[in-house]
């Protein structure tokens, strides 16, 4: 155990940054900010200015969800000019997956007043302390590793959309390859001027019209009074009852909290986690998720009303029976381009954090280091159709944060990429932490499944007997030869008994933990 903490994260040196600032004496919460500032450049297609996110923190006063997530444009009533635009992904080599990118996907980035008010109200150290590795990152370079190399490749029809995506991405005519240097100089400066002057330039400033000067120059709606309005929601977590421990997630309108919370209590009632129960309970979390959930996301009290313990008994006796295996519900987009961040100190802080650009909308601001997201295109994102959440509002997301206590002290932080599998990497990384004693390491490296649409993908590992009877039910069971990021990127730091912190990076993600 280190003397003074431990961070897990999607990126070795996105790890190191946090650990470098508990070494100088920040705290968990620091040590989150500058691995998230620091994701910025060395997971860039993922994350950024121009993202959204969630921020849990725990210490032993109090548990609270920062939701900096992405708002929809519109208060300017700018007239979009153009259509979303789609950009095929070959997640593999057989059909590829559509994304929706271009000006008219990007909505109201979160990132930078959501990291500033995380230093503000639980941080130690200045933002311009925090921000220093990712800035001397950006300027200097940092050598493309496989992961990112294959996210250029095959995000490139995202990545090179415009002239701006090929400088930065593709120097030489072509994606950035393994072993050579990418390089952001004008991130690096956006990045050293948020840690001097914070977020002010991106929402108030000459940083946020020229934001909404490029894109509405290209169709796209975002306006001066959609920056200036946007603030950072503080909320109440969703909180689930499992095996004698707390679990403290995202709450809504985020759909991905409440659904993990329910997932739990149905495992708390059934008594059991193994494949076959497993899967019935990722069924009755898919059946629960449909045009009603969505559009109650948003209405007060709605996590107390979804989590009724009555209809969590209804839903566990379902899935007992298997009733909702073999439906058709649909199904979310493929890639993620999300990153998650867990910071714990020996002092009992946790602060687990997610952050997402979408796919990213190709769209760069030049002179700003911004990168905006294309959530506005994402459909997993908008389930009552494009460009319909009403203006102002935060989009729905499954990114969730997550932190377990145990007699009200820390026992675990988790959190996943991954889109829409992002629920069930967490949950199955919580089976195997709580249920299997695993530790943090050995439970996300265990082989995961994801049901969704009356089909289960299975990693290699995964028992065959039980695929074979859950076949037999008439579920399609889709084999994959290795694991992949489609299951998710989880980064945990759990406790052991004697008190010693453990990390675990994920790597389908090429996770990294650093100890301080």
């Amino acid at each position: 155990m280190s003397a003074r903490g431990v961070v897990a994260a999607g990126h070795p040196l996105t790890a190191e940054a946090g650990a470098g600032v508990l070494r100088e004496g920040g705290n968990a919460i620091d040590a989150a900010v500058a691995a998230v500032l620091t994701s910025f450049v060395t997971e860039s297609p993922l994350t950024g200015l121009g993202a959204g996110g969630f921020m849990l923190v725990h210490d032993e006063e109090r548990t609270e969800l920062l939701d900096f997530f992405v708002a929809a444009p519109g208060r300017d009533g700018i007239e979009r000019r153009v259509e979303l635009h789609p950009a095929p992904v070959y997640f593999t080599d057989e059909v590829p997956q559509i994304f929706n990118v271009g000006a008219a996907s990007c909505g109201v980035p979160g990132t930078p007043a959501g990291i500033e008010e995380a230093v503000r109200r639980f941080g130690s150290m200045p933002l311009a302390e925090l921000v220093r590795p990712a800035v001397e990152i950006a300027r200097e370079g940092v050598v493309v590793n496989r992961l990112q190399a294959y996210l250029f490749k095959i995000l490139a029809p995202i990545l090179l959309f415009e002239d701006e995506g090929r400088a930065v991405y593709a120097p030489e005519g072509r994606p950035l390859r393994e072993g050579e240097t990418f390089r952001f100089p004008e991130l690096a400066d956006a990045l050293e001027r948020y840690g001097a002057e914070g977020a002010a330039p991106f929402y108030e400033g000459d940083l946020g019209r020229r934001i909404c000067e490029w894109v509405q120059e290209r169709g796209g709606t975002i306006g001066v009074g959609d920056l200036a309005a946007y603030e950072v929601a503080v909320r109440e977590p969703v909180r689930a009852r499992f095996r004698g421990r707390e679990v403290l997630t995202n709450a809504p309108p985020s759909p991905g909290g409440v659904l993990i919370a329910f997932a739990l209590e149905l495992f708390e009632r059934l008594g059991r986690s193994d494949l076959e129960t497993t899967v019935a309970v990722m069924a009755q979390a898919q059946a629960a998720r449909g045009e009603a959930f969505a559009r109650q996301l948003s209405e007060q009290g709605f996590a107390d009303r979804f989590l009724d313990p009555a209809a969590l008994d209804r839903a566990a006796a379902a899935a007992a029976e298997r009733r909702a295996l073999g439906r058709g519900e649909r199904s979310g987009d493929v890639l993620g381009s999300t990153t998650h961040i867990v910071a714990v100190d020996t002092d009992g802080r946790c602060a687990s954090v997610t952050c997402s650009n979408g796919s990213g909308s190709g769209v760069i601001v030049p002179g700003t280091g911004v990168h905006l997201n294309n959530m506005l295109g994402e459909e997993d994102l908008n389930p009552l159709g494009f460009h319909r959440i009403a203006v102002g509002e935060r989009l729905p997301s499954m990114m969730s944060p997550t932190v377990i206590l145990r007699d009200g002290e820390f026992e675990a932080g988790v959190g996943s990429a991954g889109s829409n599998r992002i629920r069930s990497a967490i949950v199955q990384t919580i089976l195997r932490l709580i249920d299997d004693g695993l530790d943090a390491q050995a439970a996300i490296d265990a082989p995961r499944v994801h049901y969704e649409r009356g089909e289960l993908h299975a990693e290699p590992g995964v028992d065959e007997a039980a695929l074979d009877r859950i076949a037999a039910l008439g579920v399609k069971v889709e084999r994959w030869r290795e694991r992949n990021l489609f299951f998710g990127g989880v980064q945990a730091i759990a406790r052991r008994p004697d008190g010693a912190l453990v990390g675990g990076g994920d790597p389908r993600r090429g996770g990294a933990v650093a100890v301080a």
